[in-house]
């Protein structure tokens, strides 16, 4: 038995932990404030939301924490919850995805962690200590990409690939045919493109069918098909995004949105920095919009294969197999 803490922030966290449990030989009881998903295959247990009442991480113990409010009923009942469990289900190990406060929780029941790193700056003290904390780090990009996080990440990271909820097309497979199309992918954490500025894009390619998922678009819970129907998908820089466009095999146009860590804007980044399919650019372009669509149609979503190769689950399963066989060798 082991844990897999969720993040409740966006939807890629929960999208990624669905699709690696389901690659475990071991039962995995899920812990979030998040509801169950439905392809959940194994116990959840749904936590007290940490910001009841406080609206401010508040004291965080001099860096050390990054959101542990004090007097806030929702953390006291959530970590109250968190503990019983490993006290009665005794999990060979726990998956933090994200949280060096329910990380650091676990190991100091005597349990070992697994963290997950997102990129960015990570140089900070509380994430330098949930590092420090953990048995083993793992992070979703390929071993070749460079400058996805910065401080304090040792030799112990393990750069297993992105993580897609689709399986992954074969390389060089062609989009149905028809009018050009463009999907927009918007995410659940927050700011990002507006009606305004896809009217403006849309006035400036009339060639073009725009389809606008997530953010104040149709959300959709499988919108792997549009996507693979696309002739460009523009999105934000996401893990998840950026998982599910790499399986598709899609050249995208990519447009960080602001998140804590540098986060997106690191990944953007790196993405350009490298060989893969995309355009980006660091704000939604007023202007330009048909030369755009036009350079990025032209990349080949084939080269996608190396970011996403569809057999990170089971790098995952390996390293969690490696950290649970480890502690029962002691």
């Amino acid at each position: 038995m082991i844990g897999y803490y969720v993040h409740h922030q966006g939807s890629g966290h929960l999208h990624r932990a669905t699709a690696l449990a389901a690659a475990l030989d071991v039962p995995v009881t899920g812990l979030s404030s998040l509801p169950r998903p439905a392809a959940w295959a194994g116990e959840w247990i749904e936590l007290d939301r940490d910001d009841r009442w406080a609206d401010e991480p508040g004291d965080t113990a001099g860096g050390h924490l990054h959101w542990a409010p004090l007097g806030e009923p929702g953390l006291r009942s959530r970590m109250a919850a968190i503990s019983a469990w490993i006290a009665d289900a005794q999990p060979a190990a726990l998956v933090s995805d994200v949280s060096v406060e329910v990380a650091l929780l676990a190991r100091l029941h005597g349990v070992p962690v697994i963290s997950v790193v997102l990129p960015g700056d990570r140089g900070d003290r509380a994430h330098r200590l949930g590092q420090a904390a953990s048995s083993a780090l793992v992070a979703f990009w390929p071993e070749e990409v460079e400058g996805m996080v910065r401080g304090g990440v040792d030799q112990r990271l393990h750069r297993i690939g992105a993580v897609s909820r689709f399986p992954v097309r074969a390389s060089g497979v062609a989009r149905s045919g028809g009018v050009r199309r463009v999907v927009v992918l918007g995410g659940r954490g927050g700011g990002g493109v507006t009606d305004a500025d896809l009217a403006a894009a849309r006035a400036q390619t009339p060639g073009w069918e725009w389809e606008v998922l997530g953010g104040d678009g149709p959300w959709l819970a499988d919108p792997f098909t549009s996507i693979c129907d696309a002739d460009v998908v523009v999105t934000h820089a996401g893990q998840n995004a950026i998982a599910e466009v790499a399986a598709a095999r899609r050249p995208a146009v990519v447009i960080p949105a602001d998140r804590p860590h540098d986060e997106q804007r690191t990944t953007a980044r790196a993405l350009a920095a490298g060989p893969w399919p995309v355009v980006v650019e660091p704000e939604f372009p007023a202007t330009g919009w048909a030369d755009r669509l036009e350079r990025a149609s032209a990349l080949d979503g084939s080269r996608w294969s190396r970011w996403c190769d569809g057999r990170a689950p089971e790098r995952f399963a390996a390293l969690v197999g490696e950290v649970v066989g480890a502690q029962a060798a002691r």
